[in-house]
């Protein structure tokens, strides 16, 4: 005799794998940074587009102006991370979908991985090494507050 088990029955429990759970962390990932991401972009977008003399004020001093102040520099810093992370996570989620050839995937895996590393260095240096006042420039390219080189 055949037993049919009632409609509700709870299905035997999955096996749990152990270790760090990578897929559920870069999903929580996404949604924190592009929820903090909308905030820096529109924040970013404002203050170089909208507010004072909008997008002709833009220049070297500009800039100079901005890096020279440590909450813009936190603020880049922060932009250029999360949306760095953000972009090569949804990359890795491209690639693991689309690639089905594992020696593919790997190459496409490490290329992303190797371009993140080179674009977070490269743009935290250029950010924290950024020289506001260089020498020999004149004074009128200068943001104000650098010392007139004579």
């Amino acid at each position: 005799m055949t037993t049919i088990e009632a409609p509700r029955t709870p299905a035997a429990k999955p096996q749990r794998r152990r270790g760090i759970n990578w897929e559920k962390w870069g999903w929580m990932y996404m949604r924190a940074s592009g929820v903090v991401l909308v905030v820096l972009i529109f924040g970013h977008l404002f203050v170089n587009l909208v507010a004072g003399e909008g997008v002709k004020a833009i220049d070297f001093a500009f800039v100079a102006g901005k890096l020279a102040d440590p909450f813009w520099v936190v603020w880049d810093t922060l932009l250029l991370w999360l949306a760095l992370i953000h972009g090569a996570n949804g990359m890795r989620t491209l690639v693991n979908d689309y690639a089905t050839n594992p020696t593919v995937r790997r190459i496409l895996l490490g290329a992303i991985l190797a371009s993140t590393v080179v674009l977070l260095t490269l743009g935290t240096l250029v950010i924290y090494t950024f020289d506001p006042c260089p020498a020999g420039q004149p004074a009128d390219l200068l943001p104000s507050f650098c010392p007139v080189n004579q």
